[in-house]
């Protein structure tokens, strides 16, 4: 068996299990591999109740006292038992689970694995606390244990099982010994070891630097390529100028800002100039980079040629689809755009296929569908990828390949300081946007602790009376993904037994299907929706001027960088809007949430954040990375980055100690 070998191959995956494996695209062994863990679970020693430190996990050997009782509460069945060890009484609640009531019954020792609470009476307590058999927590105790990303019908035990298996694979190791120990790296075999299945913190940590590593190593790598690719390509075809673009800035009823005006002649001089144009267009959240982007596709339209603009997301896609529709249909513009997303089936899709070869559709704006082998374009003549950092390297060049020398504009809104920006977009000139348009009011931001959370209620329930409509962000989908996490399922449940009747309440998320996440942001952009609760789903290009308030749970989870594109869903409108950070515990405020609300400015945060962020959370709640890595992350291992750009530009210069051949380096996940 070897790293390409088919899943199927692995000892205890059936026909039934190959399907739903291959289902989440994991269809060889090193998928499997470089699958990593979410988080990891700690299986602290054995201690007696009285010396377990408040609100921390810990494991205590208890013995059941009594038969315990059941009772029904708001919707939910609540089993109470009562549990002893030396060091006083312990009790126990689990919520939905009956049975736990003939499994543990008076006389049973077990350990408790939980987080151990003090009640107002002084009484110790554990919710939903991890029951495990005495000899079977001995064998992990003191260890950090994987939990993988979870899907339906495959446990987490099966994962650690067959990952056991793909580990016993050997992998090529790239690096030189000399280059390991110059940086301080593990040999790759023993890094997906421990990235896996760790002996220790230390392990873990020193592991994951090398993954990273590697991560910022293929991805520098492959954008140095690509800048000495486009420094050669000049265009045989330049955009003739024309003036549709000032057609449609005349009919717009507001004037763009100066560096709009700055950043769309860069874009205009790139695509009627000598050479093949690959910018970036980097502006805060709010700051017009898409009517920049339409500009630009008329622009080509104006030349006879095609546009392509694929965004993340099927609701960005849509969204973009009406504004352009709108904006050109009320300026008179003479073109004709067309919608390709996943959801666009049937004869619509053959439609848009048709009309796409045959250059009756002068833009086209979808997904990931854009880039489908079917796809057959008449005459492409400029690519634009929305939130860029959401779309690799190769996506991009994908797109790109079908025309010849196609040019490309790739937006983020994801501000990155400069230093960091250099060595990530490399491959690019960049546009940046740095005024907010006129008459924009700045949001007003609050921190504040869960103990606040009623008062924040009657603010939003006033915004909801005053005709505003409100966010409230939640980091899960339903209950018992991750510990002491909001849940948008049980969340949206209390909030409609909290507000009165009349206040329109739905939800949102990401496991619902398209055409339902759809109908939900329909509704809500549409006001037949007052209080939306969502996950993160929201948090790229949603775009309702008349929401003026979100609220983010548990707050202190969410990296700076998502917080600020959270935010950036209120402020749209002439309204003043208002972003509340709710954060856990009784402690100090947290410093990146003090940051946040002292400042609206992406660039301001994105420098605080390089400067306050640490190694990162290995063993807890971890948004996904930024430009898609798996791993990496470009503020808190912007140290290994900047290693990583070094020895990149070693290997292109062909110095001693680079790998003998480019040729073993996959690039195929960038």
């Amino acid at each position: 068996m070897n790293l390409h070998s088919d899943i199927a191959e692995l000892k205890g995956v059936g026909p039934k299990t190959e399907k739903l494996l291959k289902g989440k695209e994991i269809c060889t062994a090193k998928d499997l591999l470089y699958r990593f863990p979410a988080r990891y679970d700690f299986y602290p020693p054995v201690t007696l109740s009285s010396e377990a430190a408040e609100g921390e996990i810990c494991a205590l050997r208890l013995t059941i006292l009594g038969n315990g009782s059941v009772i029904r509460a708001g919707g939910k069945i609540i089993t109470h038992l009562r549990a002893g060890d030396a060091g006083g009484e312990v009790r126990l609640t689990y919520f939905n689970m009956p049975y736990i009531k003939g499994n543990l019954p008076g006389g049973t020792r077990r350990i408790f694995r939980g987080r151990i609470k003090t009640g107002p009476r002084g009484q110790r307590y554990m919710e939903q606390p991890q029951v495990v058999a005495e000899d079977a927590y001995a064998a992990v105790s003191g260890t950090l244990q994987p939990v993988y990303p979870l899907f339906q019908g495959v446990t987490n035990r099966q994962l650690c099982g067959w990952t056991r298996q793909v580990l016993d694979i050997p992998v090529r190791e790239i690096l030189p010994e000399a280059v390991r120990e110059r940086y301080g790296l593990s040999e790759i075999n023993e890094a997906l070891q421990r990235i896996h299945f760790p002996q220790s913190a230390q392990n873990l940590a020193r592991a994951r630097d090398r993954l990273v590593f590697d991560e910022f190593f293929r991805f520098i790598l492959a954008i140095r390529r690509q800048k000495d690719k486009n420094a050669l390509l000049r265009a045989d075809r330049p955009l003739t100028d024309n003036d549709l673009p000032d057609r449609l800035l005349a009919s717009l009823p507001y004037s763009l800002t100066g560096a709009q005006m700055r950043a769309f002649e860069e874009i205009r001089k790139d695509l009627t100039g000598p050479f093949v144009m690959n910018r970036l267009l980097q502006g805060d959240v709010g700051s017009g980079k898409t009517i920049l982007a339409f500009l630009a596709m008329l622009l080509c339209a104006g030349s006879g040629r095609q546009s392509a603009l694929m965004a993340p997301t099927e609701v960005l896609a849509r969204q973009h689809m009406e504004s352009l529709t709108r904006l050109f249909e009320s300026a008179g513009l003479p073109v004709r755009a067309v919608l390709l997303t996943g959801s666009v089936k049937g004869k619509e899709r053959k439609e848009a296929y048709r009309m796409i070869a045959a250059g009756e559709a002068d833009m086209i704006i979808g997904t990931h569908a854009l880039i489908q082998e079917k796809v057959e374009y008449r005459d492409l003549g400029l690519v634009i990828t929305d939130e860029q950092h959401r779309f690799g390297v190769r996506q991009r060049e994908n797109l790109a390949g079908k025309g010849e020398k196609v040019p490309v504009l790739v937006m983020s809104a994801t501000p990155i300081p400069r230093t960091l920006a250099i060595i990530l977009y490399g491959d690019l000139e960049i546009s940046v946007l740095d005024e907010m348009p006129a008459g924009r009011l700045p949001i007003k931001n609050l921190a504040m602790p869960v103990s606040e959370r009623n008062r924040i209620y009657r603010f939003l329930y006033r915004q909801i009376r005053e005709g505003r409509q409100v966010y409230v962000i939640c980091p899960e989908v339903e209950e018992g993904m991750l510990e002491d996490l909001e849940n948008v399922t049980d969340y949206t449940k209390r909030l409609r037994e909290i507000f009165p009747e009349e206040v329109r309440i739905d939800s949102l998320h990401g496991r619902m299907k398209p055409a339902q996440k759809q109908a939900v942001m329909d509704a809500f952009g549409r006001h037949e929706t007052d209080l939306l609760v969502s996950t993160t789903v929201i948090e790229v290009g949603i775009d309702v001027p008349n929401a003026s308030a979100i609220l983010i749970e548990n707050a202190e989870r969410f990296g700076m960088s998502q917080l600020h594109q959270l935010r950036g869903r209120v402020g749209r409108g002439k309204w003043q809007s208002y972003c509340i950070f709710l954060y856990s515990g009784a402690g100090e405020k947290p410093k990146r949430l003090d940051v946040l609300e002292h400042t609206n400015d992406g660039f301001k945060v994105a420098e605080e954040d390089l400067k306050l962020r640490g190694p990162g959370d290995l063993f807890g709640y971890r948004q996904s990375g930024e430009l898609g890595f798996g791993l990496a992350d470009i503020y808190a291992d912007a140290a290994i980055m900047k290693k990583a750009s070094e020895y990149a530009d070693e290997v292109l210069r062909g110095e001693g100690g680079a790998p003998s051949d480019l040729k073993e380096i996959d690039f195929r996940s960038i």
